[in-house]
């Protein structure tokens, strides 16, 4: 080969190598340039998020109150998450405000328990901040229990009430009554409605349907019922509604009709009050089942007038002593003529013994919270809180 042949196919060969390694220079420039992206986007994502999260009560806090102490909130984010739960495991409802700012229970704390709360918020970029804080609330000194009527595990009459008596005065209803929850089933309005500072009755519009269930749920514990005095109390509550017995009473007529399940099942002579001393009308319901009892005018500001100390098949009808109850010492009044001092007297015999007497009859197939109804007397309706008797109001007034 001659010397100038060789001389080209060198200059080929080097031009070759030299767009080779012109593209890969240019290759190294955009790797450079990725590196320095790839530090800035490493950087940005172990950049803090700028969310702050806020618990109060404040952590290791202690005697907190048991309602308006607790609050979270976020300022630069929302909040996504807020977890509270008692030493129990037990959580705590609450809600997240709509603009994520700050979530608040749902319901009050209890007394003498510890919290956690775990909260986490994220800022624009969706990077997260957490926060988390343990505190206990206070041990109150003074405390309130409700006693509470029907019994767990009991069946009623249809015209029975959830009924509530407070140990102390209460000067904060709303509070209370929003820690009392009640579900049915089948399910039901049930509203509650307040007598004095002290009582609190929970019903339905109409009678319960028979055989409904009913579950009380008295989350009482920590309300502060009124100043410095705090419930005591979580209990759940059951019970349920027997067969529907409505028993109609016509003064005029001296007659009773017995209605099971809607079907006038037994018709009953009966003696209500004599003139002065009528029996009230309404609607009262059977609150107290009495195998015997005395009957003592004086309890009830008739003075020496009467006292029997042996009365048959007593059921109670008000809290001031209405009772309808068997009679064997009242000669031909029944269905004659009234003869009693308010009371409703159905015959019996002395003891109780024949149980197949009118008063012994329907002292058996009766139960508390069945309901009697007094009508055409000439004195007025009984106070719907004198027994368990708020059938007497409309459900408007009742809710109101």
């Amino acid at each position: 080969m001659n010397k100038g042949l060789l001389a080209l196919l060198l200059g080929l060969m080097m031009l070759a190598v030299t767009a080779c390694s012109g593209s890969g220079a240019s290759g190294s420039d955009s790797d450079k340039a990725k590196g320095s992206d790839k530090s800035a986007s490493d950087k940005a994502a172990t950049k803090a998020s700028e969310a702050v999260v806020s618990i109060a009560p404040k952590n290791g806090a202690d005697d907190v109150a048991t309602s308006g102490a607790l609050k979270v909130t976020a300022a630069k984010g929302k909040l996504s998450e807020v977890t509270v739960e008692n030493d129990k495991g037990e959580k705590i409802a609450g809600e997240i405000s709509g603009d994520g700012a700050s979530w608040t229970p749902s319901i009050h704390l209890n007394s003498a328990t510890e919290y956690k709360v775990h909260a986490v918020a994220e800022d624009s970029e969706g990077r997260e901040a957490a926060e988390d804080s343990t505190f206990t609330t206070l041990t109150p000194k003074n405390t309130f229990v409700g006693i509470f009527t029907p019994e767990d595990g009991s069946k009623v009459g249809v015209g029975m009430p959830f009924s509530i008596r407070f140990t102390r005065g209460i000067t904060a209803p709303e509070d209370v009554e929003k820690a009392i929850t009640i579900k049915t089933e089948p399910a039901v309005e049930v509203a509650g409605h307040w007598f004095g500072n002290d009582r609190l009755d929970f019903r339905p519009e109409k009678y319960w349907k028979a055989g409904t269930k009913v579950t009380v749920d008295l989350n009482l514990d920590g309300v502060e019922g009124r100043d410095g005095v705090y419930g005591e109390q979580n209990k759940k509550i059951s019970f349920t509604i027997g067969r529907s017995q409505v028993s109609t009473v016509d003064v005029k007529k001296l007659t009773m009709k017995v209605a099971r399940d809607g079907k006038v099942i037994k018709t009953i002579p009966v003696t209500t009050g004599q003139p002065g001393m009528e029996t009230w009308n309404g609607q009262m319901v059977i609150s107290e089942r009495l195998r015997v009892t005395r009957m003592n005018g004086e309890t009830v500001g008739y003075g020496g007038e009467y006292d029997i100390k042996d009365v048959p098949d007593a059921m109670r009808l008000t809290t001031s002593g209405t009772f309808i109850h068997g009679n064997y010492w009242g000669g031909g009044a029944f269905g004659n003529y009234n003869a009693s001092h308010g009371c409703i007297g159905l015959r019996d015999t002395r003891g109780g013994y024949d149980r197949g007497a009118p008063g012994a009859w329907f002292f058996d197939n009766s139960m508390v919270g069945d309901v009697v109804v007094v009508k055409n007397s000439n004195d007025r309706i009984v106070d719907p809180d004198n027994g368990y008797n708020g059938w007497n109001m409309s459900w408007d007034k009742w809710k109101a």
